[in-house]
């Protein structure tokens, strides 16, 4: 080997160590960087004709595209599961553990205990006080859950507008850094920041929203959302989110932009497209896709629940069934009964045979043009018909008589009278039963029902559906009847001449509180399958926290089980890309040994040529 050569090799070893040395540097400065990862130095040997040397080929960053997409994953998941978790661990301190003395189900055997006590003394003015309290400290905390879970869902709505700003300034970032990583005018090491700095943004977004994640040759990143939406490419999409003001428990979201009561969540592409991201169900994961369910479906379900319960309890107290009288006229035969108290939202219920099979109709006041024709199965599974009593029950027979065929008749033979009959000589239908109920209006009309609960203004709960169905939201309006409060008395005289001890309407309240039963609408949701509420007002109750019970537990599982998930990944990224430092400080050692090798080849190169100067 000639010394030019010997020459050359030792200060290419030298370089070489040098640019060891500033990457080693950098990775010590920065082994407690959140989202640095270690670099190393590529190394190319070169072979001359009589010696071999080294040389830096630049830098090497530790990464692995699988682990990184899993990680990212991990976070739309896990941002998912901890936000779902955050609000219904709010919600289940809401609603109060069963038994506890603030929970709904405590609180609502408290007032069946005050009633059992007030039919045990009528004549107490202390018992039926203390009987009133108990109603109005139940529909206190019905007001105050229903309260507390439409806060809930504004909460939802202000984080997701913090979201979507957010996100929007992280997915510009990540465009400007995708065209400057495009670019590869770069130093190794200012690349390797701009890497880093990719991954960070891209893990930030994946929090929020579910991506999938393809990264290019040239370091680039192109995200989609796992339904396949494009994110960012060359250009990036943009969220948008329009406030809908305070939320109630009437604003609920419709694909309709023109009836929806929320917050309008958008994302226009890059090619100009605008997509309803909540219509077209675009998100499957991450924070953003947690506050929607929470706020569009999880809380509106623990509202409707609240609702049904405030509905059962007002109207186990209030309706009044009207019994009906058997007719015959020649050969047909069956029932007719007085419809003139009922209200819209109270009904009829028929029930027949044709054919040989039983066949029930509960036929519903709704006087509202624009909710008609109605005719639908409700969820206990008998056929609903809404009909208009506006023009008289001469136009109700009509109507009746058209959607339930030939073989049943139906008649208006006088004033409020209805008449159903079936086919008579032809046999082929039987009228089984005739019934209606209506909502009492006063409290001291002679009937032992009580309107104890009412809605706004002192105003009856009838269930209507008119101008908006009067059961969303009542579980935040219901109240103690105004004329009860003033003069407790009235708990009991259910007539003007019945006596203070008569027990005979508080009686009445306990019965229909044990045997009134009640069915609620079908809800569902995305954790816990579907939910129907059945049977009295106590058993709604039961069956509503059991099931949030259930719900919050399991969401505190799967978050937890997230957790889990995501250390262990933590843990992985870690050793995969985190800088060791007991392994630098040895690569340390290794490079002081080769520099001090190389610069003695250095002097013994200068001592041989000094000798060949003298010479």
């Amino acid at each position: 080997m000639s010394l030019t050569a010997a020459l050359s090799n030792a200060l290419s070893g030298m370089g070489v160590t040098q640019s060891g040395l500033e990457i080693l540097a950098r990775n010590v400065a920065n082994s407690g960087t959140p989202g640095y990862n270690a670099q190393s130095q590529n190394l190319v040997e070169s072979n001359g004709a009589n010696s071999s040397s080294v040389r830096s080929s630049g830098v090497a960053r530790a990464f692995d595209a699988a682990l990184q997409q899993n990680y990212t994953d991990q976070v739309s998941n896990s941002g998912y599961a901890r936000t779902r978790a955050d609000f219904l661990s709010q919600l289940e301190t809401l609603l109060g553990k069963p038994g506890d003395a603030s929970s709904l189900d405590n609180i609502y055997s408290g007032f069946q205990s005050a009633m059992e006590a007030m039919a045990t003394s009528p004549d107490s003015y202390a018992t039926r006080a203390a009987a009133i309290s108990s109603a109005e400290t139940l529909a206190n905390r019905l007001n105050s859950i229903s309260s507390n879970v439409q806060n809930l869902r504004r909460d939802s709505e202000s984080q997701i507008r913090n979201l979507v700003n957010g996100l929007n300034s992280d997915l510009s970032n990540l465009r400007d850094v995708n065209s400057r990583l495009a670019e590869f005018t770069q130093d190794t090491a200012a690349r390797s920041a701009l890497l880093d700095e990719r991954d960070r943004l891209v893990a930030s977004i994946g929090e929020v929203v579910d991506v999938n994640a393809t990264y290019r040759d040239n370091g680039s990143v192109r995200l989609l959302t796992r339904s396949g939406v494009g994110l960012l490419d060359q250009q990036q999409s943009v969220f948008g989110f329009e406030a809908a003001g305070s939320l109630s428990a009437n604003s609920l979201y419709s694909n309709n932009p023109s009836e929806s009561g929320v917050g309008a969540l958008t994302l226009r592409t890059s090619s100009g497209l605008p997509l309803d991201i909540v219509g077209q169900g675009i998100l499957q994961s991450g924070k953003l896709g947690a506050l929607v369910e929470l706020r569009d479906s999880t809380l509106v379900q623990v509202q409707s629940q609240l609702d049904d319960i405030a509905a059962s309890l007002a109207q186990s107290l209030s309706n009044i069934n009207v019994a009906s009288s058997s007719v015959s006229v020649g050969a047909q035969n069956g029932f007719e009964v007085d419809l003139a108290a009922l209200q819209p939202g109270n009904s009829f219920t028929l029930n027949y045979t044709e054919g040989g099979n039983s066949e029930t109709v509960r036929v519903m006041r709704v006087d509202d043009a624009s909710l008609l024709p109605m005719d639908n199965t409700g969820s206990d599974g008998v056929r609903v018909i809404g009909l208009d009593f506006s023009g008289g029950i001469g136009a109700v027979a009509a109507s009746l008589n058209a959607s339930l065929g030939v073989a049943i008749n139906v008649s208006n033979p006088s004033g409020s009278i209805l008449r159903v009959l079936d086919d008579g000589a032809l046999a082929t239908s039987n009228i089984d039963g005739l019934s209606a109920s209506y909502t009492a209006g006063n409290v001291q009309d002679g009937n032992l029902a009580l309107p104890l609960f009412v809605d706004t203004a002192n105003s009856a709960f009838t269930n209507s559906l008119d101008a908006g169905e009067q059961k969303i939201g009542f579980a935040g309006r219901i109240s103690i009847n105004s004329a009860v409060k003033l003069d407790n008395s009235l708990m009991v005289q259910f007539s003007a001449t019945s006596s203070l001890g008569d027990a005979s309407r508080a009686n009445d309240i306990i019965d229909r509180l044990n045997n009134s039963s009640f069915v609620s609408d079908v809800t569902s949701t995305k954790s816990m399958g579907q939910i129907k509420l059945e049977g009295n007002v106590g058993a709604l109750v039961s069956q509503m926290l059991s099931f949030q019970g259930a719900s919050v537990e399991k969401t505190q599982s799967v978050s937890s089980t997230n957790d889990l998930s995501m250390e262990a990944l933590s843990a992985r990224m870690e050793e995969k890309y985190g800088v060791d430092i007991d392994k630098e400080m040895a690569m340390l050692m290794e490079m002081q040994t080769a520099y001090a090798a190389n610069a003695r080849v250095l002097s013994a190169v200068q001592e041989l040529l000094n000798t060949l100067m003298r010479i």
